[in-house]
Formats: C-alpha cells, sequence, structure tokens
C-alpha cells in the first residue's frame, strides 16, 4: 500500500513537469503603467517556438529573454511589452518542459535571423539567468549586453575577461537565490558589471507566475516591484552604445 502510493505521488509529481500549463499570449501581459500597449505578440517558429513580442515602429534592440525554470514564457510578456516603447523587440523562447538547460543555445537562431543591424541583449530570470551567462561564454562576439534576474553565473563558469556590459538584478526579499550568492556571482561577472537591488520584491516578481515555494515574502506591490525592474533595465539599454 505504502509502495502503491509512493509510486503515485512520484507519477503525479512527473506529470507536473511533463505537462505543462497551456501557452495563452496576452492572457496577463498589460505592461505597468500603461507602456508599450501598441505592441503586438505571436507565437512564432525559429529552431523553436517563441513569443515574438515587436514594437509599433523600428526596432533598434533585439532582447531574448530565457525564462526561469519551469515558468511559462508568457510571464514575462509584460516586460517585452513594456520595452516595446523604447524601440526593442523582445523574443521569448519556448523550451521543453520549460527549462533553459534543455536549449542553451537557443539564441543562435534568433539573434541570425532577427539581430542584423540591431543591438542583441541576452537576458535571464533564474535558471534561465545561468544558461544565459552559459551562453555567452561560448559566443563573445554575439550579444552586447547581458541581463540577468535573480540569477548569477554557474560555478564553472566565468565571464570575468570579457568586456560585456552586465546588468544583475537582485530582489531585496529573494529566498530562492540566495543574496549571498548573487553578490558572490559578480565575482565571474565582466568588471563594471552592475547590481541593482529591487527593494522588497521576492524572485517571483520578475514574471508573472504566481507565488514561489520557498520565495520570501515581498514588502511592497507587484506593480511597485515591475515599475523598479523596468527602470533599471531601461536605464541599462539606454547606455548600451548603438551599432
Amino acid at each position: 500500500m505504502i509502495l502503491a502510493l509512493g509510486v503515485g505521488y512520484l507519477l503525479a509529481l512527473a506529470q507536473g513537469v511533463l505537462i505543462r500549463p497551456p501557452l495563452v499570449i496576452g492572457q496577463d501581459a498589460v505592461p505597468p503603467a500603461g507602456h508599450g500597449m501598441n505592441a503586438s505578440s505571436t507565437l512564432e517558429n525559429e529552431g523553436g517556438a517563441f513569443i515574438n513580442i515587436r514594437p509599433a515602429g523600428e526596432a533598434t534592440t533585439l532582447l531574448i529573454f530565457y525564462p526561469g525554470g519551469l515558468v511559462r514564457p508568457q510571464a514575462y510578456e509584460w516586460l517585452g511589452r513594456a520595452l516595446a516603447t523604447d524601440g526593442v523587440q523582445t523574443m521569448i523562447p519556448v523550451f521543453p518542459v520549460d527549462l533553459a538547460v534543455t536549449g542553451v543555445n537557443r539564441a543562435d537562431a534568433l539573434i541570425s535571423k532577427f539581430g542584423v543591424g540591431k543591438r542583441v541583449v541576452l537576458a535571464g530570470h533564474s535558471l534561465g539567468g545561468a544558461m544565459a551567462v552559459q551562453y555567452a561564454v561560448g559566443r563573445p562576439d554575439q550579444i552586447d549586453g547581458l541581463i540577468l534576474m535573480g540569477a548569477y553565473p554557474p560555478d564553472n563558469v566565468s565571464l570575468r575577461d570579457r568586456t560585456l556590459p552586465v546588468l544583475t538584478l537582485l530582489a531585496g526579499e529573494d529566498a530562492v537565490a540566495d543574496p549571498a550568492n548573487v553578490r558572490s556571482g559578480l565575482k565571474r561577472l565582466p568588471d563594471g558589471a552592475r547590481l541593482t537591488v529591487i527593494p522588497g520584491a521576492v524572485h517571483s516578481f520578475f514574471g508573472r507566475y504566481g507565488p514561489q515555494k520557498e520565495d520570501g515574502l515581498p514588502t511592497v506591490t507587484r506593480a511597485a516591484a515591475e515599475l523598479a525592474i523596468l527602470g533599471a533595465v531601461r536605464d541599462f539599454l539606454g547606455g548600451l552604445p548603438a551599432r
């Protein structure tokens, strides 16, 4: 009886990982304070499925975003829509079972087709951020900037010898990405890597996917945190040289 219950539990757990929730474009994507309301989002395929968020006018920057582990890609659509106001085209790959570790090099096809003539920035949340660093190590000439959200380089990976501009965002009340590890990870990033703390925010405030197990307790609203995240990303992108 106990064995049967244990097997049933493991099967249910595996099913929860392998069978992902629906991918619904635009369901929870209204950006903060009405930013980027004229952006358009479509689900497309180039080396795999991805969400393509386009500004109303010409795009000058291509932002490729690697989602956090087991997080559906539409959770970050709000950010892409908000950045569209600034001429940023955001692409969010759909990874097998929502794990960026299954396709670290997914950015290759997107950069090849859509990155010509644009600044190319790679971003990632949590596990997606770690995999973004992994990609940057192997493609030093492919990207013009790197953004990490609640993330840090794997222990065996270093960008220390690169001149790549990097922004690291740390949620002030994050209990998933250990703040000590995030700060320590700066030692494996290029000199000049910028650390910005989002006061009162938690790990799950970077994406719209609901509360996360073992996360901290926020002391600010999600709306306030999103505005702070958006402001930090905009400031970083605005400081990158034009192509």
